[in-house]
């Protein structure tokens, strides 16, 4: 199923998400601190749970609207990246939403399975400054998905515990790229933020004070998901961010949900039918405060 769909309903999801959280700030620390707690089972593991426990955070405190988690089997077979679909139940349209928990600096927007972008920049040349010609280049059939990428991560900082929900700015880097420069491998931009040596060639996309924005990685046949794609850095990239969370804010683990995790595996579904029903008894309790 391909959702068609206007990239301001999902600019009017993430308005009415940051004024939720602005006013009920407690509601979100106490999701992502659980979240964040299951790094404590495997460092992979809060990645899939981030995917269904903020699709529930949709589901229970954001009125208007109502979130489906795709699953990793439906979600390969999909024409988009998403690993959630949401749904404005007033409009009754829906969108797709891919949710990401990666630490403070490299970003993945996309994985650009087709293996296009870096391709059609290498006809393009190497050190594009004409403004005409990257303004060709973002209305590509190429670069089509750019623009709709939605894509909402969860950056944490394990060692301060902190997180900080920000989403990339497309429309900002579409207007503010005034080069796109070619690394190969072994070289380097020159400066010091951005001096580290290549071990694969990128595409880097800069802004008019030679800010970077994000890159486009070369995704040859032998590459593997962090060698190709639409990539950023959450560090160098900062002022094309909108932070949904309003900065950073701290969490904490539950090690009680640790123990929850283990009773439940080792319990019958009639005992998870009997907790279910309180849990959901202590999430109204928090709609009410």
């Amino acid at each position: 199923m391909l959702l068609l769909y206007s990239m301001e309903e999902y600019k009017d999801f993430s308005k009415r998400l940051r004024i939720l959280l602005v006013k009920r700030k407690d509601l979100i620390v106490n999701t992502l601190s659980n979240i964040f707690t299951m790094r404590l089972i495997g460092n992979k593991t809060h990645g899939d749970l981030a995917e269904i426990g903020m699709a529930e955070f949709i589901n229970q405190f954001m009125y208007d609207f109502k979130s489906i988690h795709v699953g990793k089997d439906l979600f390969r077979a999909k024409e988009r990246e998403e690993d959630i679909v949401i749904i404005n139940e007033v409009t009754k349209s829906q969108f797709p939403l891919s949710l990401k928990a990666y630490g403070d600096g490299p970003l993945q927007l996309s994985t650009d399975s087709d293996q296009k972008m870096f391709p059609y920049l290498e006809a393009q040349g190497r050190d594009i400054v004409d403004r005409d010609q990257i303004a060709a280049i973002f209305a590509s059939r190429e670069f089509a998905d750019f623009n709709n990428i939605n894509v909402m991560p969860l950056i944490y900082n394990e060692k301060n515990k902190q997180c900080n929900i920000m989403v990339f700015d497309h429309s900002k880097a579409i207007k503010n790229t005034t080069r796109i420069l070619y690394i190969g491998r072994g070289e380097s931009r020159g400066d010091k933020k951005m001096g580290k040596l290549r071990k694969h060639p990128i595409y880097m996309f800069l802004d008019g004070k030679n800010n970077y924005i994000c890159e486009v990685r070369y995704g040859g046949a032998s590459a593997n998901a962090l060698q190709r794609g639409l990539w950023t850095n959450t560090r160098n990239a900062i002022a094309y961010f909108d932070s949904i969370t309003n900065g950073w804010i701290d969490y904490s683990h539950n090690l009680t949900l640790v123990k929850l995790f283990s009773l439940a595996l080792n319990s019958t579904e009639k005992s998870h039918k009997d907790a279910n029903e309180i849990l959901q008894k202590d999430i109204d309790r928090l709609k009410t405060l």
